[in-house]
């Protein structure tokens, strides 16, 4: 039968992409991983535990990230349905790949024994990956994201086993090895890809109802990001209690700043700001959201991130567009720059934690403590930070030269076209969505 007008040629790279790594992971799990033990009669699991929590993360990544990513005006099908298809597979590979470096890394035969903490495992790499994604939204196919997660995935887990076991760093919320590694990865790969050309930017632009469907996103992940903390996070000595409160406070602060520099520098309010600064809280206190700062600190590190993003997306990322350093959703405002502001506020907090904080329990929170002093403490910290930089910006430079001469490149960038059944993509019907959209931007609407 010959091609109809709905019909395309059937990408077989992305079918061969997408069947062999399920096949590797459907390997991985049949070879390696396990349920814990049945014939354990007082087994209660993880769930009461954990899954509330899991789910609240659940949510920020599938509808907080997708959502957030929709502000491009022909894009909404692909910012929702990749953010849907990579975060699945960042799950999975996330599990497979930091389970695998801590067992060969630790000496161990591998072995993984699931609980609702490993689901959660997955997420976080599924929140790096999906940051990275931030930086190329619309600028790459379905084939190079794949492979992107994977290789990034390889050095997230790399730096995670580095910072967490070798070096004993505190990051309960992910300041540095999620959101940190996230953006310089992605601004990395970013920049290997290069930068797209004037002709090829007429796209990258939103509509008063595409920013609206973003900030469902930004609703949704500043309502649980103190769980995207705090899942994690022991329930004695108040540690979970104390995220919950520290982020809460970091968030409220980062959103009134924001509204603050973006009426003081536009005159008015401005969406892009509050669509992402105001998060900027939530990742800046994520390092030391379950140490004694005080809530004064918190308030502090939410108004510095909320600040320190605001303005980067006024003055910082345009330079950096011009620099071939191309941020489509400014990542490098919202967890980039926030991130590292959370990495230095968690070496202080370490450097500074002693028994009058914490009394004699002090090692159940740094557990490096029992041989090191505080001013130690806080150089491993600072240390880290250090770490994920070096392989953020190392994975993103390597996995982007791979990627980039091994697949083919986008064709028609910031546009469901190349990759969607999109019903205004008929060209009468389409034209006629082009030019309501400009009577509307015309009109002021």
């Amino acid at each position: 039968m010959g091609e109809t007008e709905h019909e395309h040629p059937r990408d077989y790279l992305f079918l061969g992409t997408l069947f062999v790594l399920e096949a590797v992971a459907l390997i991985y799990f049949s070879a390696v991983a396990d349920y814990a033990d049945a014939k354990v009669e007082d087994g209660e699991g993880s769930v009461s535990s954990f899954y509330a929590m899991y789910q609240d993360v659940h949510v920020m990544i599938f509808i907080g990230f997708g959502f957030l990513m929709t502000f491009l005006r022909k894009h909404d099908f692909s910012s929702l349905g990749m953010t849907f298809m990579i975060g699945c597979l960042s799950i999975q590979y996330g599990i497979l790949f930091v389970s695998l470096f801590h067992d060969l890394f630790d000496g161990h035969d591998v072995h993984l024994t699931l609980s609702i903490p490993t689901l959660v495992i997955g997420d976080f790499a599924a929140g790096a990956t999906l940051i990275s994604f931030g930086a190329v939204l619309g600028r790459v196919t379905p084939v190079q994201l794949c492979w992107m997660v994977v290789f990034e995935l390889v050095f997230y887990s790399i730096n995670e086993y580095i910072g967490a076991i070798e070096l004993e760093a505190v990051d309960m919320g992910g300041s540095m090895f999620v959101h940190t590694f996230g953006a310089y990865f992605g601004l990395a790969f970013s920049w290997i890809i290069g930068p797209p050309t004037e002709e090829e930017t007429k796209d990258e632009e939103s509509t008063y109802h595409s920013d609206i469907f973003a900030m469902i996103g930004t609703i949704f992940l500043w309502m649980f990001w103190p769980s995207f903390n705090g899942v994690l996070a022991g329930e004695s000595l108040h540690q979970q209690e104390r995220v919950v409160i520290n982020t809460v406070l970091a968030l409220t602060c980062s959103c009134l700043v924001t509204f603050f520099w973006s009426h003081l520098l536009y005159g008015k309010f401005d969406m892009v700001l509050v669509q992402n600064a105001t998060l900027a809280g939530g990742v800046a206190i994520g390092s030391s959201s379950d140490l004694v700062v005080g809530p004064w600190a918190a308030i502090v590190i939410g108004l510095l991130g909320g600040s320190i993003s605001s303005l980067g997306y006024v003055y910082l990322t345009p330079t950096l567009n011009k620099w071939g350093i191309y941020d489509v959703c400014g990542i490098h405002n919202l967890h980039g720059m926030p991130g590292i502001l959370g990495g230095v506020a968690g070496a202080i907090s370490a450097a500074s934690a002693d028994e009058r904080k914490y009394g004699e329990h002090i090692t159940d929170i740094f557990s490096a403590r029992d041989t090191r002093s505080a001013s130690e403490q806080g150089a491993f910290q600072a240390a880290a930070l250090g770490f994920t930089l070096l392989f953020a910006i190392g994975g993103g430079l390597i996995s982007g030269l791979i990627i980039k001469n091994l697949t083919p490149r986008k064709k028609t960038l910031f546009s469901d076209k190349d990759d969607w059944e999109v019903p205004h993509f008929g060209a009468v019907r389409w034209s006629e969505v082009e030019m309501e959209t400009m009577k509307q931007a015309e009109s002021g609407i």
